[in-house]
C-alpha cells in the first residue's frame, strides 16, 4: 500500500512540476451576487469611509479595517470554493439620466475571478495571507498610453490592465460598439481587431446574450517580499517575456495571475439615451464618465496549502475551480452577506453620487480631486525602475492635498507628501535563446493579455441547497505497479494561444458547460 501511495505521489509531483510549461487556469465563481457594497476600501482607506462605492466579494471578515488575519476568521464566504476567504472589490456603476440629471444604480449581474497559472520558469506560490494588490488607476480620466491595444508585458510597451467588453446580439457589429472615429479624447476607443472589446465606455447597448457590459481587469503576478504585504504601490509587478515564458524578477515570488470579470445590466436602460453619437450615460461611482479609471482590489485570505494544491494540480478552465480535484474543505453553498459599515443611500434614484463625487472626464474635464494628504493614489504597478529596492526612495514633489467629497479625514493624517520608493528592475534568469518561428509566435501572443472566453450562456446562480451530499471513499489495495490517473494537458490548449484565439473569434458560440453545477441539487 505504501509503495502504491509513493508511486501516486511521485506521479502527481511530476505533473505539478511540468504544469507551468504550458500555462493553466481555473475560474472561481461565487454563490450569490455580492458580499456587500458601500464606500469601504481597507487598502486605500483603512478604518475610514472611502471616496466611492465598491462591490465587494468574498469572506465575511471584510471591513474598513480588515487585515489578512480578519479574513481568515470569516464565518462565511460567497466564493464557491471553501477555503478562500479573500476579498475582491471594484467600483459600482450608475446611469446618469440625460433628461433628469439624476443617477440610478445599475444592476450588478455577476462576477468571475480567473486564476491563471502562467507558463513560467518560476515556481508559482500561493498568495501570502494579507497580501494587498491593486490593478488599474482610479484617478485617471485619459486613454491608456497603449491605446486600445491589450498588453500586460512591460518589456513590450505600456501595460494596459483594464479594458471593457461589449458583446452584441448575434455577434453583429455592423453598428460598432465604440465610435470608429474616436481618438479617445471625448469617447472610448474600440479594439481594431476584437470588435467586442475596447478601452473606455462604449456608446452602444451591450446586448450580447447573457453578456452585458463587462469590466475586465488583470492583476500583476510578481510579488516583492522586500516591499511587504501592504505596500501595494511597490510590492507587485507584471512578469516579462523570457523566451516564451513569463518570469518574475530575481528574488520575487510568482503568484497566480488574477483576472476579474464584472458584469452590469446596462441593457435595462435601452431607449433612455441616444446611442451611436459618441456619448454614453454610464459613470463609475468615483465620478468617471470615461471608463478609463476601471480598477480593482484584492486582499488575500486563502488557505495557502489549498491554493498551492490548486496551482499544482488544477486546469479546470471555464468548467470552474469547483471542479478541481482534491478540494480539502469542499464547496460553499447558500448566500453570504454582511451589512455595509457606511449608512447612506447608494441605490435607487439619487440626486448626486454617493460621497458627492463630481463628474469628471471628457466634456467635464480631466481634473479629479487629489487623494487626501497621507493617502496613496490608487494605481497598479507597471514596469519596475532601474534602482534596487534597497536604494533611497525617489524624491517626490510636495503637493497641496484637496479634501475629497465624502472623505472622512483621520485625526492622525499628515500633510507630508507621499514619497514612492523605487521598484527594482526585473533580473531574469538566463536561459538559452530559442530562435524559431514558433518562439516568435509565442512572443507575439504574450504581448497580449490572456483573455477568457466571453460567456453567452449565463452561468446559473447557485441556489440554497437542502439536500445533503455524501462523499464515499473507496479504498483499493494495490499489490502491483499502480496506474494513477492525473489531470493532464492533453486536449487542453494553452490559454496563451488557443484561449486568446477563442476569445477573439468565437463570440457567438455558446458555453453550456458554464451552466453545469454538479455539486448542487435543485
Amino acid at each position: 500500500m505504501k509503495s502504491a501511495f509513493a508511486t501516486a505521489a511521485a506521479v502527481l509531483a511530476g505533473a505539478a512540476s511540468a504544469a507551468h510549461e504550458t500555462g493553466t487556469f481555473a475560474v472561481l465563481r461565487f454563490t450569490n451576487d455580492q458580499l456587500t457594497r458601500g464606500r469601504m476600501d481597507p487598502i486605500l482607506f483603512p478604518g475610514q469611509t472611502s471616496t466611492h462605492v465598491h462591490h465587494i466579494m468574498g469572506g465575511s471578515g471584510f471591513s474598513t479595517k480588515a487585515t489578512g488575519k480578519d479574513l481568515q476568521k470569516s464565518k462565511c464566504s460567497n466564493a464557491l470554493v471553501k477555503g478562500d476567504n479573500s476579498n475582491y472589490w471594484f467600483p459600482t456603476l450608475y446611469f446618469h439620466d440625460p433628461k433628469s440629471g439624476e443617477f440610478e444604480d445599475v444592476e450588478f449581474d455577476y462576477f468571475n475571478a480567473y486564476y491563471f497559472f502562467e507558463k513560467t520558469h518560476d515556481d508559482i506560490k500561493p498568495f501570502p495571507v494579507g497580501l494587498q494588490i491593486v490593478a488599474g488607476d482610479a484617478m485617471t480620466r485619459t486613454m491608456p498610453k497603449a491605446g486600445s491595444k491589450p498588453n500586460l508585458d512591460p518589456s513590450k510597451g505600456p501595460v494596459n490592465p483594464a479594458r471593457m467588453t461589449c458583446p452584441r446580439l448575434n455577434n453583429d457589429y455592423t453598428l460598432p460598439s465604440w465610435d470608429a472615429k474616436s481618438d479617445g479624447k471625448m469617447a472610448g476607443v474600440g479594439d481594431p481587431v476584437n470588435k467586442g472589446e475596447g478601452v473606455g465606455f462604449p456608446d452602444r447597448t451591450c446586448d450580447g446574450k447573457y453578456s452585458p457590459l463587462r469590466a475586465d481587469v488583470h492583476f500583476p503576478s510578481c510579488y516583492n517580499p522586500e516591499a511587504g504585504l501592504t505596500d501595494f504601490k511597490n510590492n507587485m509587478a507584471y512578469p516579462e517575456d523570457n523566451d516564451g515564458y513569463l518570469d518574475c524578477p530575481k528574488g520575487w515570488i510568482h503568484v497566480p495571475h488574477l483576472f476579474y470579470e464584472a458584469y452590469w445590466r446596462t441593457d435595462k436602460f435601452t431607449g433612455r439615451w441616444t446611442e451611436g453619437e459618441g456619448k454614453q450615460p454610464f459613470v463609475f461611482s468615483n465620478g468617471d464618465v470615461t471608463g478609463y479609471s476601471s480598477h480593482a482590489d484584492f486582499m488575500a485570505g486563502w488557505d495557502e496549502d489549498l491554493l498551492q494544491h490548486i496551482i499544482d494540480t488544477c486546469n479546470a478552465g471555464t468548467e470552474g475551480m469547483d471542479h478541481c480535484p482534491g478540494l480539502t474543505y469542499g464547496l460553499n453553498k447558500g448566500d453570504c452577506t454582511i451589512e455595509s459599515e457606511v449608512d447612506e443611500k447608494i441605490t435607487g434614484t439619487l440626486s448626486k453620487l454617493p460621497g458627492n463625487n463630481p463628474l469628471s472626464g471628457f466634456s467635464y474635464g480631466d481634473k479629479v480631486p487629489s487623494m487626501p494628504s497621507g493617502g496613496d493614489k490608487e494605481s497598479s504597478p507597471s514596469k519596475p525602475s532601474v534602482q534596487p529596492s534597497a536604494s533611497k526612495p525617489a524624491s517626490g514633489e510636495k503637493t497641496t492635498a484637496v479634501e475629497l467629497p465624502g472623505y472622512t479625514k483621520p485625526a492622525s493624517d499628515s500633510t507630508d507628501a507621499h514619497e514612492e520608493p523605487a521598484v527594482p528592475k526585473p533580473t531574469l534568469p538566463s536561459h538559452p535563446a530559442v530562435v524559431s518561428e514558433a518562439a516568435a509566435q509565442a512572443t507575439d501572443v504574450l504581448s497580449s493579455a490572456p483573455k477568457p472566453t466571453d460567456i453567452f450562456d449565463k452561468p446559473e446562480k447557485p441556489k440554497k441547497c437542502k439536500t445533503r451530499v455524501h462523499t464515499v471513499w473507496n479504498t483499493v489495495t494495490v499489490t502491483q505497479t499502480a496506474s494513477v490517473p492525473v489531470q493532464t494537458e492533453a486536449g487542453t490548449p494553452s490559454y496563451k494561444r488557443d484561449h486568446v484565439r477563442r476569445h477573439a473569434h468565437h463570440h457567438g458560440s455558446g458555453h453550456n458547460h458554464l451552466r453545469r453545477r454538479s455539486h448542487l441539487r435543485r
